[in-house]
């Protein structure tokens, strides 16, 4: 009778911490669950701020190498005017020398 007795105890006391339900695993589940999304809706705007911020870069990039080509462009006039001036002053000057010569 008291081996019975343990026996049965034993399994009482095996049965006692059973398992969890679902109730509470949704409780424990649920904050976590919350925090995922929370977090999930954090990361996407962090994601169109660096799409826009990408976006910003990509049209300064553009705006630098045109306005280099606008500056390449003008200093390429600025060299042929000067080249233009030179031949002419090298003309002025034949012209010059010519006239006093006479």
């Amino acid at each position: 009778m008291k081996r019975l007795m343990a026996v049965v105890l034993a399994v009482m006391f095996i049965f006692s911490f059973g398992c969890a339900t679902k109730d509470y695993v949704k409780q424990e589940i649920d904050p976590i669950v919350d925090r995922l999304g929370k977090l999930e809706n954090k990361v996407n705007a962090l994601e169109s701020k660096v799409d826009a911020l990408g976006k910003k870069v990509d049209d300064c990039c553009n705006k630098a190498d045109d306005a280099a080509k606008r500056a390449e462009a003008a200093a390429k006039k600025a060299e042929d005017a000067a080249n233009r001036a030179e031949a002419a002053a090298q003309k002025a000057g034949k012209a010059f020398e010519l006239q006093q010569k006479k």
